[in-house]
């Protein structure tokens, strides 16, 4: 005790700072820090005109008791008595970066018949509610928003919500769909455009003029926007790619009545300018464009060579023909075959809405015209032909179907580039016999080359034996050509060389005139003595001969007389046929005559002495010896001459 009375003036301040409150609400002060509004209840109103709100209302506007319009600010507020005002201390209202702020009045006039949203009035950003509610604020949710900031706002009258600022991401596009405004007119599925409404976060801007609830005709593009979502819904789509080699032809369904730009000749549906309800005039090139795909479509029509495939195996990444298969065509003679067709088409770009106002899409103009066109050409074409016949005359017939289905695309705003028969595929049994046809006819044909090939090796190996001649004559032919061009020369040479002792040996001969007169007489005398020389020796020579022959001539008559006298002695002596063998058969033993024959036929008596064989014997001897010695008596008088020479 004694310690709190000896601090009692520190413990009186502590109970103030305690009471201060109590204290001054009892004197009827009010401190509201800088952080918040005070929020005025009054309970009672003593005096005055205006002591009860009028029915429907809760906030005060004109003094009667009740919640009252106007906040208290920051700072120090006398005669606000405990009895008859409650303060109740609210913090700011915030909005937070990238929020927004929807709110909702709990009091004002009620909302017109028809709108979902109270029109905005001045009350500066719903912090003047006393403004809000005398300038016809209406009760229920506000068109207006509030954006990021601190806001002293009279919760009493006003609830605040934040939600996230909208968002539109890169290469999409807003779809808008307001959920209030005027009715859209009868016959149009979207609203009227209308201006001066910032892309939508000026929602009062857009129903001042008159736009209409529903779906837009206009997009937002990539971006942040402080749109309030009672107002409108965005859905969010890709932009709308067109690809190079493509065109996009647009098909509005909205927009107002345009004039028809096809001219009177086209009659498939109305082609207009851009902006109008139709199909557009002028396509879009290749690129990127925001295009709100609720109101128009944009149909892709390739600008390029477009191939198409009657195949079941094969399709173009395009996907037009995915639905295409192979041609089933019965022939002539009535064999069902397969075949393959690629058909390439080009659109020019100034054609491509014409070709969409005619058929609405793409896969319309291949499943309405070319399946059937080309499907019933070759069907119409195979039956005017056999299978054979067809396979044949592929080329003819594709040059053929590439003229006639041009002519018919024509008419449809579409040039054909080309037609091209692909495979083929006849019935099997009939390939069979094709095929065993065919080679049999292969097989003849190798027969055939094989044999022209045989006659062909005959011939190479003939002119290969007269080439191997003909290299030998060839080399004797050049043979005689160089000798005679050697014989030429040597000529040609001597003639010169003739030429050139012509012409000096005609000088010389001048010279030597002279001299061979001199010569001649003087071998004129020689000769002349020489002449009697020769005579004389060959008188001489005579004479020796002469006398040698007489002597050579007696000699040999006295040795031929001598040789007849001993042969006719020997022949007494001997014996005529003795003296016959014994010269046969010195003759054979000289000349070595051959005597036995190398066969032998012996006589049927066979008496071998006096046989026919020992007759033909002996005569064959005696020819033998009869040529030996006529050959003998022809040297003999040889010898006789030249003796007697």
């Amino acid at each position: 005790m004694n310690i709190i009375l000896a601090y009692w003036w520190v413990i009186i301040p502590i109970l103030l700072l305690v009471f201060y409150k109590l204290l001054f609400r009892l004197f009827g002060i009010i401190i509201i820090p800088e952080d918040k509004i005070g929020l005025v209840t009054k309970k009672f109103v003593l005096f005055g005109a205006n002591k009860e709100l009028p029915a429907g209302r809760i906030i005060a506007i004109d003094g009667e008791a009740g919640f009252q319009a106007q906040p208290l600010a920051p700072g120090i507020y006398f005669w606000k008595w405990i009895w008859q005002y409650e303060i109740t201390q609210q913090s700011f209202t915030v909005i937070p970066e990238g929020k927004i702020g929807l709110v909702v009045a709990k009091d004002g006039k009620e909302l017109e018949t028809g709108h979902i949203l109270a029109r905005k009035v001045e009350c500066d950003s719903f912090q003047n509610a006393e403004a809000f509610l005398r300038n016809g604020g209406r009760k229920g949710r506000q068109s207006a928003i509030i954006t990021a900031g601190t806001y002293r706002i009279n919760t009493f009258l006003f609830d605040v919500m934040t939600y996230d600022m909208t968002h539109i991401s890169e290469n999409m596009v807003g779809i808008v769909t307001t959920l209030d405004g005027m009715p859209i007119e009868e016959g149009n599925i979207a609203g009227k455009q209308v201006s001066g409404h910032n892309n939508f976060q000026d929602c009062d801007a857009f129903l001042s003029a008159s736009g209409n609830k529903g779906l837009q005709p206009e997009v937002i593009l990539a971006g942040s926007y402080y749109l309030n979502p009672w107002f409108i819904q965005v859905e969010q789509i890709k932009m709308t790619e067109i690809p190079i080699g493509y065109v996009g032809v647009v098909i509005s369904y909205v927009g107002s009545e345009g004039k028809d730009l096809s001219g009177v000749e086209f009659k498939h549906g109305n082609i207009v300018s851009k902006g109008e309800k139709g199909v557009w005039a002028e396509p879009l090139g290749p690129g990127k464009y925001p295009v709100n795909t609720f109101i128009m479509r944009v149909e892709l029509v390739p600008t390029t060579n477009l191939v198409l495939n009657w195949a079941n195996a094969r399709s173009e990444s395009h996907q037009l023909d995915k639905n295409l298969s192979t041609i089933t065509v019965r022939s002539k003679d009535g064999f069902p075959f397969n075949l393959d067709v690629s058909q390439i088409i080009h659109i020019p770009t100034t054609e491509a809405p014409k070709v969409i106002a005619r058929f609405g899409s793409m896969m319309n103009l291949v499943g309405q015209v070319l399946e059937p066109t080309i499907g019933n050409y070759f069907r119409n074409s195979a039956q005017d032909s056999d299978v054979i016949a067809f396979l044949s005359t592929r080329k003819e017939r594709q040059d053929a179907a590439k003229a006639k289905i041009s002519q018919v695309l024509d008419q449809y705003n579409v040039n054909g580039v080309d037609t091209l028969i692909g495979d083929i595929v006849p019935p099997e049994s009939l390939m069979k016999t094709l095929t065993d046809r065919k080679i049999a006819e292969e097989q003849n044909t190798t027969f055939e080359t094989q044999k022209r090939a045989e006659v062909t090796r005959q011939a190479l190996e003939k002119e290969t034996a007269v080439a191997d001649m003909q290299k030998e004559i060839v080399k004797a032919d050049q043979g005689v050509l160089i000798s005679e061009r050697i014989a030429d020369a040597a000529v040609k040479k001597a003639t010169g060389e003739a030429q050139g002792v012509k012409i000096s040996s005609n000088a010389e001969a001048d010279r030597l005139k002279v001299i061979a007169a001199a010569d001649a007489e003087k071998t004129k005398l020689l000769a002349n003595a020489e002449a009697e020389k020769v005579k004389m020796l060959a008188n001489a020579d005579a004479e020796k001969i002469q006398v040698t022959g007489n002597a050579e001539a007696q000699s040999i008559l006295a040795i031929g007389k001598s040789n007849a006298e001993s042969y006719r002695l020997a022949v007494e002596a001997m014996g005529g046929d003795n003296f016959s063998r014994l010269k046969v058969t010195e003759a054979i033993g000289k000349d070595k005559i051959k005597v036995i024959p190398d066969v032998l036929i012996a006589g049927g008596n066979g008496d071998g002495a006096n046989g026919p064989i020992s007759g033909l014997l002996g005569l064959k001897l005696l020819e033998e010896v009869s040529k030996n010695m006529g050959k003998t008596t022809e040297e003999k008088p040889h010898n006789d001459t030249d003796t007697k020479k």
